[in-house]
């Protein structure tokens, strides 16, 4: 009938890391495994697929992983499948001191939709002669 709390410290609850494995893996696996897991997404559940795809992942240190968001709501929805991952991933190279930094970036990661004028623009770029025979034939761009 005695009850007795007890109360553990952070210590006892975190699994020491210094005992398991810390392979070497490199940013090709962490690009493979991201992709596999696109793909299985795409197919799977297709809105936290299009909601996570222009994520950029980059191994920045040796036990380091930096994950670039477009967005607070895509993060969200990164973080239901995130846990899954980084596990799979750290069991699949023996890794498991791995630390994730996530970083918002809005530059790199805006998703631009490419008509045929802007595509034909980027050519103009190239190639000013294009303007002139757009100018002589009127394309229909549209």
């Amino acid at each position: 009938m005695n009850k007795e709390e007890r109360t553990e410290t952070e210590d006892e609850v975190a699994v020491k890391t210094e005992s398991l494995p810390q392979n070497h893996f490199t940013d090709t696996d962490l690009q493979v495994e991201w992709n596999l897991l696109l793909k299985q997404l795409q197919r799977k559940d297709t809105f936290v697929f299009n909601a996570i795809k222009a994520f950029k992942l980059i191994k920045s240190g040796e036990n380091q992983i930096t994950v670039s968001y477009p967005s607070d709501s895509a993060k969200v929805e990164f973080d239901k499948v995130s846990r899954e991952f980084f596990n799979h991933f750290k069991t699949k190279v023996h890794n498991f001191s791995i630390e994730v930094d996530y970083k918002r970036d809005f530059e790199n990661l805006k998703v631009e939709v490419m008509t045929k004028r802007k595509i034909f623009e980027k050519f103009i770029e190239k190639n000013p002669l294009l303007k002139d025979l757009d100018d002589l034939m009127r394309f229909d761009l549209t």
